[in-house]
């Protein structure tokens, strides 16, 4: 959990939504977490991330989407099935260019990693690094059978075992329509900063070799990827969480 000092707040954005944030000051630039699908910013990843910025005087912001953790409600950001990455992005657009008009490093864990790549192209020549864990670009394309998609666009949710939890886990139409529209992985990706890629070899949610071909269609000529041999999709186990500190922090040192 984040620690008490880390006040939580909300950003309205123009149609009135509410966006649940936690905001550190501080040097460089921002280390922005993107979480994965479902989930927030309370999660152990983002949690150590944000601990260490605030120990070593860095710039870091975590958030949460509209329908996820507390920005979920009518009151709030609204409803899950809402959702889209054109909405998500909106989302964390808006928060970074409410705190600083100048580079931003992106952390995305799983579709937090496909969500950063669609917020790093927004931001063009303001990117100065990006780290994805088991990132998941595409995923609405590779993860879903044809009778599935069929489902979706026919405008029918899709519901599958969830490993973390006892519901199971959604797939909205508008969702899956609007990531269609998102997908990267077939051309260049015009991407130049310093990239790391981390990806456990024993997920069982997204191929490990999905990061190896992210790298080949990123521009940039800075990417590294590191296979954590039995690591799984989640990477949250004390070691994972140190090399993922390693990786964000090797960034920020090399824009200092």
């Amino acid at each position: 959990m984040i620690g008490t000092m880390a006040q939580l707040q909300f950003h309205t954005m123009p149609d009135g939504r509410r966006i649940a944030y936690r905001h550190a000051e501080g040097r460089g630039p921002p280390i922005v977490f993107l979480p994965g699908y479902m989930s927030d910013m309370e999660g152990s990843k983002a949690s150590a991330i944000f601990a260490r910025a605030e120990a070593e005087g860095n710039a870091c912001l975590l958030l949460d989407y509209s329908g996820c953790g507390q920005s979920a409600g009518k009151d709030r950001g609204g409803e899950f099935a809402d959702g889209t990455l054109t909405r998500w992005c909106e989302e964390v657009l808006a928060l970074i260019d409410r705190f600083t008009p100048g580079p931003v490093m992106l952390v995305g864990s799983s579709m937090g990693g496909w969500l950063a790549l669609v917020v790093g192209l927004a931001l063009g020549e303001r990117l100065a690094g990006m780290v994805g864990i088991a990132a998941a670009p595409d995923f609405s394309e590779w993860g879903y059978s044809g009778e599935q998609k069929a489902q979706l666009a026919a405008g029918e949710s899709v519901f599958e075992d969830n490993p973390y939890g006892p519901e199971p886990t959604p797939t909205h139409p508008l969702f899956w329509q609007d990531a269609q529209r998102q997908l990267l992985l077939d051309g260049p990706i015009a991407i130049t900063c310093p990239v790391r890629l981390l990806h456990g070899q024993c997920d069982a949610d997204v191929p490990w070799e999905t990061s190896l071909r992210l790298a080949e269609r990123l521009r940039s000529d800075d990417i590294q990827v590191t296979l954590v041999k039995h690591g799984d999709h989640r990477l949250s186990r004390d070691d994972d969480i140190a090399l993922i500190l390693r990786q964000v922090w090797s960034l920020l040192e090399g824009e200092a």
